[in-house]
């Protein structure tokens, strides 16, 4: 069977400019996100109060201060903070708030996966493998989570988990796994008949051997997608949910933030809305890109085509 290697497919990935492009969007926002982890675990165990979560009574609303660079507003009283991207209604810096929003962000998206991809990968294995009374019962495991409404359930899960980001981790990774059992189900149904599967069979190899040894490393391009594609799904429930009021409260989150934008958009103050919807719209575009990109490389039909 063709395989890719993690190095070569890196090397694929690196050598075409669009892809090349994501790669670097990512790392930029993983850097971003590693440091409000660390911000934030220095003054929790400091036991003070984080910059990004300071009063300054007489620095609301200030506007970005790329808008003084360019001569559109006077310049920034002495003394009063330098905000980049602007102060929010309590005179807070939203750059450095859109900052721990990333690293809320990467947490949703890193943890929900790890719940639901391999959740996924393990049902899709056993269902596509064994066949019969087993794979009815996946397939109604699936149908039953995939009837029922999506968000309610997230939200029914989030509110009895309590606050925080506990009950939005599982939530969202207790009903994204669908997807990603049916497909996984659907290659190992393929891989099950082919010949190398039969030859380990002869060979006495057991079960769960052939299925994590053999089968699973040839449907590995459906995971690596199925990762690209639900983390940004993920960001964008969390957003949704935090939107709403459920989840994190002490942290900024981006949908909190839109929450407390969205009133002040009467006002004039345009930037804290601006720079958090871009911020989602870029993350969730580089990985959808990066998504097709990974399918064009890995999937062995796509290859086989384009040999042909």
């Amino acid at each position: 069977m063709d395989t890719v290697s993690d190095d070569s497919l890196f090397r694929r990935l690196w050598r075409r400019f669009d892809t090349r492009l994501c790669l670097i969007v990512i790392s930029v926002y993983t850097l971003a996100a590693v440091y409000g982890e660390c911000v934030y675990r220095y003054y929790r165990a400091a036991d003070r109060t984080p910059s990004y979560n300071i009063v300054h009574e007489d620095a609301r609303y200030v506007s970005p201060a790329i808008t003084s660079w360019i001569g559109t507003k006077k310049p920034r009283p002495a003394g009063q903070p330098l905000f980049p991207l602007g102060s929010d209604n309590l005179g807070r810096d939203v750059f450095q708030r859109l900052v721990q929003g990333t690293r809320i962000a990467f947490h949703v998206g890193v943890v929900t996966s790890l719940i639901a991809i391999p959740l996924g990968v393990l049902l899709g294995c056993l269902g596509g493998y064994f066949g019969g009374k087993v794979d009815s019962m996946v397939v109604w495991l699936c149908a039953t989570v995939a009837s029922m409404p999506g968000l309610l359930f997230i939200l029914a899960i989030a509110m009895v988990a309590g606050q925080g980001l506990l009950g939005v981790y599982l939530g969202i990774g207790l009903t994204t796994w669908v997807s990603v059992c049916r497909n996984i189900r659907g290659e190992v149904m393929k891989h099950r008949e082919r010949t190398y599967v039969q030859a380990a069979r002869v060979l006495g190899y057991g079960d769960a051997r052939i299925i994590f040894r053999h089968i699973l490393p040839n449907v590995m391009h459906i995971v690596l997608i199925a990762f690209s594609i639900r983390f940004p799904a993920s960001v964008a429930t969390e957003v949704f949910i935090s939107f709403l009021g459920i989840g994190v409260h002490d942290e900024p989150s981006w949908g909190i933030m839109i929450n407390n934008a969205r009133l002040r958009l009467w006002q004039g103050v345009w930037w804290e809305m601006t720079f958090v919807t871009l911020a989602i719209f870029l993350l969730v575009l580089v990985f959808n890109h990066l998504a097709d990109a990974l399918r064009d490389l890995l999937d062995p039909a796509l290859r086989s085509e384009k040999r042909a």
